[in-house]
Order: C-alpha cells, then structure tokens, then sequence
C-alpha cells in the first residue's frame, strides 16, 4: 500500500511539472504565443514578431491591454509597451539582433483585479554561440592530479537495503561511499534489477540545492536491465525528512553562504572539486559491482546533474555516453560578454564574485571545459523559456561539443523534461550501447 501511494504521488509530481510555469495547473487564464517562424529560429537582423492571444475560462479574450517589456535573455529590457488585443490577438515586434544570441518578450496583464504573466524567447543564429570561458593551459594536468590525489582515498562503502523504494523487480539500496579524501562521504540510492545478470551501469548525479531524494522517479532505469546510482553530492543522508533539510539548506544553501560559492577564490579549496571528484569515485564503485555488464557506463542527469554528468564524461575514459538535460554550470562567466551567463548566475544572484581570483577558478570548473574533452555520445535536450539554465549557455556547451551528439529541443520548455523526454532518453541510451 505504501509503495503505490509513493507511485501515485510520483505520477501527480509529474503532472504538475509538465504544467510547470508558462503553464500553470488549474489557472482561469491561458496564455497563447506564437513566434512567426515555427522553430522559434531567425537569422541575425531579422526581424522577429510573436502573436500573442488570451483565454480566460478558455473563452478568447479582446479589447483587453497588455504589457511588456523585451530585451536579450536575462538582460535589462531593451524596450517596454503597451498592445490591445484586436479580434482577440496583438502582433509584437521583438526586432532583431546583431550577434548571435536569444530575446525574451515578457507579458502581463490584469484581470479581475489579478496579475497574470507570461514569457516567451526566440533565438538568433544560436548554433554560432561561442564560450567566453577561457581554456587554461593546465586545466588537463590539474584534474588529472586532483583525481590521482583522491584515488587515494579508500572506497569504503556502506549498502543498506530499502524496501519501501523495492519491488518485484527492482532492489533499492542506500549507498554511503568515502570520496576525495577520508572521512568524506557521499551517499545515494543504487537501483538494481532483481534478476540475475550482467547490466549496463548509470551514474546519475543530483540537480542544485540541498533535499531530499526520491529513486522512484526513474525507478523505469532498473525495471528495464539498468544498475542505477542516484547521487547526493553533500554528504547529507537522503532520507532526512523535509524540515531538517529546509534547515540545512537556510545554513549553506542560499546566497553568499551558498555551497556553490564556497571557496571560490582559489581552485584547490573550491566547494564543488569534492563534487565533480565524487562522482568519478561514484564510477569506480559502479564499476566494481560483479552485476555490471563490463562495458557500459553512462552519466546523465538534469541542471546541476545535467553538468555533473557531462564533467564526468569530460573526466573519466571508462563513461561510454552522456545524457545532459539543460546543464547548469556552463560558461559561467557569460555576463562578461554582455549576455546570458550559466547558473548559478553567479554575476547577478550574489555579491563580490567578479574578481579575477574567481574568475580564475571558474574557469577549472566550467562545463564548456569539460565539453572539449568528451569523444563519446553525447545526447542534449533544453528548452527555450528556461530561465534557469538558459538556452544560451545550453547551446554554448553543444556548440561545443566535438563528438558524436544529438539534440532534442523543445522551445517552449522551461526548467523542466516531461516524463515521455525522461523515457526519450532511456531510449536513446538502449541505442548507444556497446
């Protein structure tokens, strides 16, 4: 009983995170927008127009003013109006621009007394974005020390079996794994199929902030002949309850007490080389399972995950494919080019990081770095009105890339894959299999 309640759950989070945003659940008021060109794509200084419509209870509204303002993505507002809805509709120019790169229309209006929002980006020659994140001379010989050094460390590891995360087909287990130095631990949840046999491994690393885990989400991995690992990167048990975690998380989780600026100034002291260390750590214990097939090793995640996978994949020889969904940490220091940086915008959500001390180590640690290194498939998938991770930064980190790869872009996405894209990306996995 307990089990399909945590299935049902699962199956309603799902829900709600396709309807995410641009398209919240159980709203009066629907925003319709649509861009001239069909793949939301134009050329440099062409001009860009986008249809708004609005439905309240699904009846088109006219007559009615909106608002906006537009401008590149995550920039200030280049320019701001007013449109009336004529025959229930109102063209906007978003005009052009010069160098390659992505504009956010913004929207808004009143009805009833409430405010209702609404966004949309369209892109400008995106597939000639270039990093502004410099390539240090050493970057190769510094991470290849680093992993030398925590190779060192023993693997000690702690498995417990978890059965209210278990079935008929899938064994979960609570993983506690020594990385990067003794007495640092990671933890995470290993999904296995109970039928005996050899199996492809997956290493998934986790998405930013400090909470809990929940395996289930992709539990479909070990119930279709997969061993996966489900990884925290803080060291923290994943099966606090949500209050301790929302305590940590006020600790060191928000703003300059952030763990992802903890020790920016120098490289060898940065918070996240534990992170991106551990994972190759989290690979050395996939691959010592007597269950893998011995040939498979596949990194993939989401945001912070999306990056930590695709580092991985940068890092470790023995990772045989990426899957990397709108990866965070990717050409951090972007907003020195007068555009669209990676997360965690670390140039507009926090104060004191531009500095060449920062500046420096963000460089050792920024995806598009690792990009240059990976000579394996490479699957990516980002949408357009993502705020979070932004297209921007995902199509730099593609750009990239030098290998054998693949894109799946849906414009009108933000932060968020629907669970048939999650299922797009076993599938693509199954094909690039040795």
């Amino acid at each position: 009983m307990k089990k399909n309640l945590s299935l049902l759950l699962l199956c309603l989070l799902v829900v709600f995170s396709i309807h995410a945003q641009n398209y919240p659940p159980q709203s009066n008021v629907l925003w319709v927008t649509t861009p001239d060109h069909t793949n939301w794509l134009y050329k440099l200084k062409e001009e860009a127009k986008v249809t708004v419509a609005l439905y309240e209870y699904g009846i088109l509204q006219d007559n009615l003013q909106i608002s906006y303002s537009l401008g590149p993505e995550l920039m200030p507002s280049e320019k701001t109006g007013t449109a009336t809805l004529k025959n229930g509709k109102a063209v906007i120019s978003l005009g052009s621009m010069a160098k390659p790169g992505f504009k956010d229309l913004q929207l808004k209006v009143k009805l009833n007394g409430e405010e209702y929002k609404h966004h949309i980006k369209v892109g400008f020659e995106p597939e000639k974005l270039t990093p502004y994140t410099q390539f240090p001379g050493d970057f190769v010989s510094f991470w290849q020390k680093s992993m030398a050094d925590a190779a060192k460390c023993p693997m000690d590891v702690t498995k417990t079996f978890v059965p209210e995360y278990s079935n008929d087909k899938v064994d979960c287990y609570l993983i506690k794994l020594q990385a990067y130095k003794k007495g640092s631990f990671v933890y995470g949840y290993l999904t296995m199929p109970k039928k005996p046999g050899k199996y492809p491994v997956v290493f998934s690393p986790p998405g930013a902030g400090i909470k809990p885990m929940n395996p289930l989400k992709d539990i479909f991995y070990a119930e279709n002949g997969y061993i996966r690992l489900d990884m925290e990167i803080h060291g923290i048990r994943p099966d606090l309850n949500e209050a301790a975690y929302e305590e940590i998380s006020r600790a060191f989780g928000r703003g300059n007490t952030s763990y992802l600026v903890n020790g920016l100034d120098n490289r060898d002291s940065y918070y996240m080389k534990k992170a991106y260390l551990a994972g190759v750590r989290a690979i050395d214990y996939l691959t010592s399972l007597p269950e893998w097939d011995g040939k498979n090793v596949i990194a993939q995640g989401g945001s912070q995950g999306g990056a930590l996978a695709l580092i991985a994949t940068g890092l470790d020889p023995r990772v045989t494919a990426c899957a990397a969904s709108h990866p965070a940490l990717s050409d951090m220091a972007g907003y020195k080019a007068n555009r669209a940086g990676g997360y965690p915008h670390l140039f507009t959500n926090y104060e004191g990081m531009d500095t060449p001390e920062k500046l420096k180590t963000l460089e050792s640690y920024d995806v598009v770095n690792f990009a240059k290194l990976i000579k394996v498939p490479v699957f990516m998938t980002w949408g357009y009105n993502d705020d979070v991770c932004p297209p921007t930064t995902s199509y730099i980190v593609y750009n990239t890339l030098k290998t054998k790869k693949e894109a799946l872009i849906t414009p009108v996405n933000e932060h968020w894959i629907s669970l048939t894209t999650r299922h797009q990306i076993l599938d693509w996995i199954k094909k690039n299999l040795k």
